[in-house]
């Protein structure tokens, strides 16, 4: 630790101040990766666990990379210019000092740092590949994670020093390619049938698994320690100072499978709760780390009869709510000509409430309107009810449309689910307006799992949505779940919209990775800021915005003009630490 102060303090120092007015081997473990188990099973002279350096000389790597060389054609994927914002950047190699401020870093604003992962393709972009079986397409999503970090130092004047950094998240497969300098995975998630197939085959046998790890979508914390996570790997432990890649986190041996993007917090025990798809079985299993981040205390196989693609879960102080929704991922479609990932609306969808410490026969399900919700708001138990709000579409944004973005169908809005544990009844609305299209959630996190006021989503432009193909977001929205909305003509109160407060954008500038800061000594739920990473698409310029969450609809109390561009990308977070 410091060793981490001493470095945090020598970059502060170039800042001006602002005041206040081990290597591992490759294991197949991934959610997608991991449909093909089977036959990589049936080949039992390659081994599943193979060591990088020594597969590149063998003469049967040797002979696979021959093939794919000569077979396989990788291209780039085309870049619209609306899409311009969601190109790679470098890396910079050092922290940054901040020199341009508007407003001021506002009075018991924590030190600590703002930090958001998302995708940073090497190579200079997402790459398709071409063969004579067809072409298979990387995903919007994918990409090697790239981790965006705003470091705030408080002085003992009480002015800011305020530094940026970046860095991608050392996976072992961006070594390998970083190392190769060139791209050696096949895109295995989305195209021609015979194509992803025998991408994913391919990769398997040089690799050992069948796609990259990512470690794109979020960053989270315990027990003082900090991670990179996507649905596809298992986390890397990261130096919250430096953003070094330090190693896979497993839970000292006992986690061996994917590791869901949104692991939650018990609500007064500090224990966390984690979750990992696999395309075989057992499809979903959760676990409970304890508090110190030692042990693995509690893991159950849910017995899913389906991979349902789950990105995220429910928590209150008894129960864990878990998504077995119709987005789902069967790698026997394939064969039949069919996608890997696929919404299957025709399918069913149950909520599971399981007690804390239960397993599969003590899990209560209930049957559900058919959905697509990635991310839930917030969960708490209400007399017998266990109650979800969430964002939630009637199609997936995953893997994407063939024929492009053009639905609002596939654009989520917030709803609320009522789960009676005594009687079995299931109550279920929309909460916001039937053009009020809103994702990427977050809340007080002092809040998760007990019954919240407030709350705040990213807000879709669905015009600009549709002109990208991938989802942008042009405001944000302040969510009041105890008063309705003034606005809609009086009648049935259980249909009425709540109350919801904007904070828009300029024309062309959007919003990702939003956050919330708890003000040092607030007393009230919504006594902090929201802050979010913002770009102006016309300028070409990229900020950090501090909008006072008790003047939400204001101008934002702090712009934070960044040296670089930051490109879009998906969670943030902001981690309290001693600078």
């Amino acid at each position: 630790m410091e060793t981490h102060m001493a470095l945090a303090a020598s970059y502060m120092t170039l800042a001006p101040k602002y005041c206040c007015v081990q290597k591992r081997p490759f294991i197949i473990t991934s959610g997608l990766s991991s449909a093909f188990k089977p036959i990589l099973r049936a080949l039992p002279q390659i081994p599943l666990q193979i060591d990088a350096s020594k597969t590149f000389t063998d003469i049967k790597s040797k002979f696979l990379n021959a093939v794919v060389d000569s077979a396989f054609e990788f291209v780039d994927q085309l870049v619209l210019p609306s899409q311009s914002n969601f190109a790679p950047v470098e890396e910079l190699g050092e922290a940054v000092a901040i020199t341009n401020i508007e407003g001021d870093i506002p009075d018991h604003f924590p030190e600590g740092v703002f930090i958001r992962n998302g995708p940073n393709p090497l190579f200079g972009g997402l790459k398709s590949s071409k063969s004579i079986l067809g072409r298979t397409n990387s995903v919007w999503v994918e990409g090697e994670g790239m981790l965006h970090a705003l470091y705030f130092k408080r002085e003992s004047d009480g002015c800011y020093t305020i530094v940026y950094n970046n860095r991608y998240v050392e996976t072992e497969t961006y070594k390998l390619e970083k190392q190769s300098a060139k791209p050696l995975f096949l895109p295995a998630v989305k195209g021609d049938s015979l194509a992803v197939l025998s991408s994913m085959l391919l990769n398997g046998l040089r690799f050992g698994q069948l796609n990259k790890d990512y470690s794109n979508t979020n960053v989270f914390e315990h027990s003082g320690k900090f991670y990179s996570v996507s649905e596809n790997h298992m986390p890397q432990e990261i130096d919250i100072y430096t953003l070094s890649t330090l190693k896979y986190w497993d839970v000292n041996g006992a986690w061996n499978r994917p590791f869901a993007s949104h692991p939650k917090k018990v609500p007064g025990t500090g224990e966390l709760v984690i979750f990992g798809v696999d395309a075989t079985k057992p499809y979903l299993e959760i676990g409970i780390v304890s508090a110190d981040g030692k042990e693995l205390v509690h893991k159950e196989d849910i017995k899913l009869d389906r991979c349902s693609l789950c990105h995220d879960i429910g928590i209150t102080s008894r129960y864990i709510a878990i998504l077995d929704l119709p987005l789902i991922v069967d790698s026997n479609r394939l064969l039949k000509r069919g996608p890997l990932i696929k919404y299957e609306k025709e399918k069913y969808a149950r909520i599971g409430i399981m007690p804390l410490y239960g397993d599969e026969k003590s899990t209560q399900w209930f049957e559900v309107e058919p959905n697509s919700t990635f991310h839930i708001i917030n969960s708490f138990e209400d007399g017998h009810e266990v109650v979800l709000w969430g964002c939630r579409a009637l199609d997936s944004i995953i893997p994407g449309p063939e024929d492009g973005l053009n639905e609002s169908t596939m654009f989520s809005r917030c709803y609320e689910w009522r789960l009676n544990i005594k009687s079995g009844e299931v109550k279920e609305k929309y909460i916001t307006g039937p053009e009020q299209f809103m994702d990427f959630p977050v809340i007080n996190a002092s809040f998760t799992g007990i019954k919240n006021r407030y709350g705040y989503t990213q807000v879709v432009d669905p015009a600009a949505s549709y002109a990208a193909d991938i989802p942008k977001y042009g405001a944000l929205v302040k969510l009041y779940f105890r008063e309705p909305c003034s606005e809609f003509p009086k009648g049935d109160t259980q249909q009425k919209p709540i109350r919801v407060e904007y904070h828009r954008f300029e024309r062309n500038v959007f919003c990702t990775g939003s956050a919330f800061v708890p003000k040092e000594g607030g007393i009230e739920e919504d006594d902090g800021w929201i802050i979010t990473f913002v770009h102006n698409e016309d300028t070409g310029i990229s900020q950090v915005h501090i909008i006072d969450s008790k003047k939400f609809s204001g101008e934002a109390v702090a712009k934070i003009t960044m040296p670089f561009r930051v490109p879009y990308g998906f969670h943030g977070a902001f981690m309290p630490l001693s600078l």
